[in-house]
């Protein structure tokens, strides 16, 4: 089957949090909404560091339910829904590649040695021959590419192409991802849409005021969409305590 789609930079960091804690803290996962929140805007194994609210992180969640990313799941006994990643089965990935594609999703692009080092925390990778064998399907199927070595540098990197606005290289946005496929092909270099962008014309100094306002008043949405939804649950829970009242 072939996926053609993108995720949007805060869908990205969620993705990464479910993934990273089903394979770092397996006792704590899945997770509830607010251990997603305190996850996306975690200071360390972060790139950029997040400071979003619950709000914004169930409308993220949603989106990623919608897409068949992500799943909600209502434990035995308990009281608060949770969620986790299906990444491995709509991608159909290895558990070493769900680690490798949480890290670029987490940290952005980077360099074999600092990649191989970092998703060792979540799956054997003992060496950069191993990392290799872990990356070359994912490079086959359009999920990962490789980039130039950074200037003053001589490594490549590795970059994942399904949110490629999560860490923007002043890129023109990718073409949405293709997966899987089953081709052999030698590996490509990294495709024109990490080239440079071209040089764009002088704003208007009034859009960027008009811009705050719009970006504010779509925070403030987001932050009642998710009380809304907060709301919602907290009454069904009710409705069902004071079913069980009148059934006694």
């Amino acid at each position: 089957m072939t996926l053609e789609f993108q995720i949007e930079p805060l869908e990205a960091r969620v993705l990464g949090v479910l993934i990273e804690k089903e394979l770092t803290t397996p006792d704590g996962y899945p997770l509830t909404l607010n251990s997603v929140t305190l996850g996306a805007n975690q200071k360390n194994t972060r790139d950029p560091v997040f400071d979003v609210m619950e709000g914004e992180v169930n409308v993220a969640i949603q989106k990623l339910i919608r897409r068949g990313l992500v799943g909600s799941v209502h434990p035995l006994g308990g009281r608060v829904e949770k969620f986790r990643h299906n990444a491995n089965a709509l991608l159909r990935l290895e558990a070493p590649q769900v680690a490798v594609l949480a890290e670029l999703l987490l940290r952005g692009p980077q360099a074999p040695g600092e990649l191989r080092g970092r998703v060792a925390r979540m799956a054997p990778c003992e060496t950069l021959e191993r990392l290799s064998e872990i990356l070359r399907p994912m490079l086959e199927s359009g999920l990962v590419v490789r980039l130039d070595a950074s200037p003053g540098t001589r490594a490549e990197r590795f970059a994942q192409k399904l949110a490629p606005d999560a860490h923007p290289l002043n890129a023109i946005p990718a073409a949405p991802v293709r997966l899987p496929t089953t081709s052999s092909a030698p590996l490509a270099p990294a495709p024109a849409a990490y080239a440079s962008a071209p040089a764009q014309p002088a704003r208007d100094p009034r859009v960027g005021p008009l811009e705050e306002r719009v970006d504010a008043q779509e925070k403030r949405i987001v932050e009642l969409e998710g009380n809304v939804s907060r709301l919602r649950r907290q009454l069904d829970h009710l409705a069902w305590q004071l079913g069980k009242k009148l059934e006694g």
